[in-house]
């Protein structure tokens, strides 16, 4: 599942004395938890008292991931957190939500799920300004929900909600409820209200998904993922067309018809499988009732892009998030068309090479399993960089530089 902690700066900036050369990091595979890279022990090489601190912005599962790893290297993590706990994003999904990964390959570094899983716990200083070298942001992947501006949704008298902010199925025992959005958050929903006592759960799609079980013969769909994922798109694709056959029923007579695109082409689009969690029973017993697209919304009535018309009394959009990097990063040239960063992990752009990026992709092999990668990774590169800084000789035919004492901080977004 998303990495999805808020935003903890409005705005972040680079100080032009504190781009040197040295401090660029390579991209270069971690140790082991409690390893030490050969011949890039930071923490021996540089007395942890003079290692600046690294500022990780976000304290959900990627950020907090990031910090475990720096600090197995010796180097201080300060985690900024906009909400008064971490992970407070995820206090605020819906009800049902589980992992669809599986537990053993969806720990963090240093923190392993077990079968009775445990919280993290953070104490940190509040209340500051600071002024850093290196910054990690962690924002999150479904970081700000994005609700389509359907023509005439302000006449819609009926209850109008973001996936985001639904709960649970007991506030509409009895009503009839529209879910739009065919993603994995949308599919549980959509099962949760048929559960719950909807009277009648409609679903939009726009796009048909593509449908996989969490598991056949005991074999996890994230296994699949890990394994396939540096293949050929076209040689996955065909492959997943002949699993699908055998494992999921096909449901064009329901209104649910076979993508017209190959599973792991749409994965590279940013469009990651339906993990099935009841959606394909509900929609064989017409518990579920797949229908068109929201063209548009004429007071109580819904217009579907078909030409039919519904009246629900209730629509709920899963119509998913967007990254909301612009205020923090956009005016660094950082990211792309889609608001996500051109690169992410131990990576970094010339322009900004102290600046890294965490849990800003879906990938088929597990959100989780990426984020805990990516923090060893971004901590190597990190601990290798300040290595070169405290081997590296100072000049003295020049007097050494010092850095502006309050070079543009990154400052908390207000209230």
């Amino acid at each position: 599942m998303p990495d999805d902690a808020a935003h903890a700066s409005s705005s972040a900036s680079r100080s032009p004395a504190s781009r040197s050369p040295a401090s660029r990091s390579p991209a270069g595979s971690a140790p082991a938890d409690g390893a030490t890279a050969p011949g890039t022990a930071a923490a021996s090489v540089v007395p942890p008292a003079a290692v600046p601190p690294v500022y990780v912005v976000g304290g959900g599962p990627g950020g907090l991931a990031t910090a475990a790893a720096l600090g197995a290297y010796g180097i201080r993590a300060v985690v900024l957190e906009k909400a008064d706990a971490v992970g407070a994003s995820w206090r605020g999904h819906y009800d049902r939500l589980r992992l669809h990964t599986t537990r053993r390959l969806s720990g963090l570094p240093g923190l392993p799920i077990p079968r009775a899983y445990g919280r993290w716990v953070l104490h940190a200083n509040g209340g500051r300004e600071p002024a850093a070298r290196t910054v990690v942001i962690a924002t999150g992947y479904n970081h700000t929900p994005h609700l389509p501006d359907w023509p005439g949704r302000d006449t819609y008298p009926g209850e109008l909600l973001h996936a985001g902010d639904y709960r649970n199925a007991a506030p509409y025992a009895g009503k009839d409820v529209l879910v739009v959005g065919t993603g994995n958050t949308g599919a549980e929903i959509a099962v949760d209200l048929a559960e719950g006592g909807a009277a009648r759960v409609r679903l939009a799609v726009r796009t048909a998904p593509h449908i996989v079980r969490r598991s056949t013969a005991g074999w996890p769909a994230q296994a699949t993922g890990i394994l396939v994922r540096r293949l050929p798109p076209r040689a996955v694709d065909r492959a997943a067309r002949v699993m699908r056959r055998l494992s999921v029923p096909d449901l064009s007579a329901h209104g649910l018809p076979m993508p017209d695109t190959g599973l792991y082409s749409r994965v590279l689009e940013g469009a990651i499988p339906v993990q099935d969690v009841g959606l394909i029973d509900a929609v064989q017993r017409g518990a579920v009732r797949p229908v068109a697209a929201v063209a548009s919304f004429d007071g109580g009535v819904v217009r579907l892009t078909d030409g039919d018309a519904i009246e629900p009394e209730a629509v709920i959009a899963a119509t998913g998030y967007r990254r909301g990097l612009d205020g923090l990063v956009g005016h660094l040239g950082l990211l792309d068309t889609r608001g996500r960063p051109r690169v992410h992990g131990p990576r970094t752009l010339p322009s900004c090479p102290d600046l890294y990026f965490t849990g800003y992709t879906n990938p088929i092999s597990g959100m989780f399993r990426e984020l805990s990668h990516d923090a060893r990774r971004i901590a190597h590169a990190i601990a290798e960089a300040h290595a070169r800084q405290a081997s590296a000789p100072t000049p003295t035919s020049a007097p050494t530089p010092t850095l502006d004492p309050d070079p543009d901080p990154v400052r908390p977004i207000p209230d």
